[in-house]
């Protein structure tokens, strides 16, 4: 009778330790849920397989915690990881807690910025027109000031005016231009004849 009944209380361990061990190795806590029952649920559960005569280890109940915890405390279980920091789950506990409350404090630190853009994905197009065109309406830039007097000519190394506006780099493109046909006429001409 004693046998009969060692028996059947062993299967009913080792079913409830089946039953255990699935919702401790399955336990995901969901993001935005407080870290404190999650730890505390765990612990029961490591708990509750040691009570069964299955006790794990120490080390491999933190990385079977620390692989049940979300996304957003990936830098802290790498962190974790890297300096080898030994702690009991209590003292884990309150790591995850302080964890925790700095990050609703500072919040994520990778932050997307979306605006709405006039005229996203579409090239503006370039006129072929001679000249520049000059913008319309409310988006146009207007001059505040005029021309600056203090200004000095690349050109000539003179204050009062800008290369653009100099009189002696003026006259210089004319008779640029002027050599330029001169030359090129005769060359036209001699390719004709």
């Amino acid at each position: 009778m004693i046998q009969n009944r060692k028996e059947i209380y062993e299967g009913q361990a080792r079913q409830e330790r089946y039953e255990t061990s699935k919702a401790l190795f399955q336990c995901k806590m969901s993001e935005g849920s407080p870290v404190g029952a999650h730890v505390i649920k765990i612990m029961g559960y490591i708990q509750a397989l040691e009570k069964l005569g299955f006790p794990l280890n120490i080390e491999l109940a933190i990385d079977v915690l620390l692989q049940s915890l979300p996304d957003s405390f990936n830098q802290f279980v790498l962190n974790f990881n890297m300096n080898e920091i030994n702690k009991t789950l209590p003292q884990l506990l309150g790591m995850l807690r302080t964890v925790k409350s700095n990050m609703k404090k500072v919040g994520s630190k990778s932050i997307l910025m979306v605006r709405k853009a006039k005229g996203k994905g579409k090239k503006v197009a370039k006129s072929k027109g001679i000249g520049k065109t000059k913008p319309k309406g409310e988006n146009a830039l207007k001059p505040k000031g005029g021309i600056s007097k203090e200004g000095k000519c690349f050109h000539c190394d003179k204050p009062g005016h800008w290369k653009r506006n100099c009189h002696v780099y003026l006259e210089d493109v004319k008779k640029a231009k002027a050599i330029g046909a001169s030359v090129s006429g005769t060359a036209h001409e001699k390719e004709s004849s």
